[in-house]
C-alpha cells in the first residue's frame, strides 16, 4: 500500500539513501514511494520477479528459506541500514528465499527498472550497494554458523541485539513462536530462554511485546557473532565520503 508522504517520514532514515550524493538523491527521490509494512507481509516469495527494491527505515524485514517440509529459519535479516532486493542488481533478477515483515514499520520502495539505472552508472550507487552486499553475506554466513554452533541463549542474544540496532527504541513486537521459526530452535527453547533472560533483569516479556532493559547484559551473553557482522557493517559502510571520493578518483561519477 502506498500513503501520502507525512511529515515524519524521510528517506534518510535509511542508512544507504543517506549515504548517496545530493545529486543521485535528488535524481531517485522523486520515485521513492512511501510504503507502510505490517507485520507478517510478504513481499518476495521464492523464485518471484522482483518489481521492486526496498529501503527500510522502521520496518524490519526477514530473508526465509523455505524447506520441502514447510520448516523454515532466517538467513538474514534487513532493516535501515540496507536495501531489501540484491538479486535485481547481481543479475538473478529473482530470489529462492521468502522475505516476510517481522517488525511492522515503514520503508521506501523503488522500481526495478529505476535502481538498475542507476546501478549501471557504475558510480557510487553501485558501490554502496555492493560493499552492502559484501556486508549482507557476512551475516549470512555468520548466521549460518551461529545457528550451528552456538546455544541457543547466545543466538537469542544476537538476534535481540541485530534487531536494536535497526529500531529507533528498545521495544519490539515479537512472539516466541515466531522468534523460533527465525532461528529454526524449537519454541520450548525460546520461551525457557526468554524467561531466563527477563529473572536476570535483560528484558521484559509479555504478549507478543519484549522490551530490552540491560543491553550490556544481552551483549555479555550474546556469542562473537553480533560484533562480527556489526564490525563487517561499520567496515564497509561507515565512512560513505570516503567511498564518494575513491569513486570519483577512480572516475567514475
Amino acid at each position: 500500500m502506498v500513503i501520502t508522504l507525512p511529515a515524519r517520514h524521510d528517506p534518510k532514515q535509511n542508512q544507504l539513501l543517506a549515504g548517496l550524493t545530493a545529486e543521485i538523491f535528488d535524481r531517485i527521490s522523486p520515485h521513492l514511494e512511501l510504503v507502510a509494512m505490517k507485520l507478517g507481509d510478504v513481499l518476495y516469495e521464492p523464485g518471484g520477479k522482483l518489481q521492486h527494491v526496498y529501503f527500510p527505515t522502521t520496518a524490519i524485514i526477514s530473508l526465509h528459506y523455505i524447506m520441502e517440509n514447510g520448516a523454515s529459519g532466517e538467513i538474514s535479516g534487513v532493516g535501515r541500514e540496507g536495501v531489501l532486493g540484491i538479486a535485481l542488481f547481481m543479475g538473478g533478477n529473482s530470489t529462492s528465499s521468502r522475505a516476510a515483515v517481522y517488525t511492522g514499520g515503514h520503508a521506501y520502495r523503488l522500481k526495478a527498472g529505476l535502481m538498475l539505472e542507476e546501478f549501471n552508472r557504475c558510480g557510487l550507487m553501485m558501490h554502496l550497494l555492493l560493499r552492502y552486499t559484501q556486508a549482507l553475506m557476512t551475516q549470512m554466513s555468520q548466521t549460518s554458523v551461529c545457528n550451528r554452533h552456538h546455544s541457543v541463549e547466545q543466538q537469542l542474544c544476537r538476534w535481540l541485539l541485530q534487531a536494536l540496532d535497526r529500531l529507533p527504541s528498545n521495544e519490539l513486537t515479537m512472539t516466541q513462536e515466531l522468534i523460533a521459526s527465525m532461528l529454526g530452535v524449537r519454541r520450548e527453547g525460546i520461551t525457557e530462554t526468554a524467561g531466563y533472560l527477563q529473572r536476570r533483569g535483560y528484558i521484559s516479556y509479555r504478549r507478543g511485546h519484549i522490551t530490552v532493559l540491560d543491553r550490556s547484559g544481552l551483549e555479555s551473553l550474546s556469542c562473537e557473532c553480533y560484533l562480527v557482522v556489526k564490525k563487517e557493517f561499520h567496515r564497509l559502510l561507515g565512512n560513505t565520503a570516503e567511498i564518494n571520493k575513491q569513486v570519483v578518483k577512480c572516475g567514475f561519477e
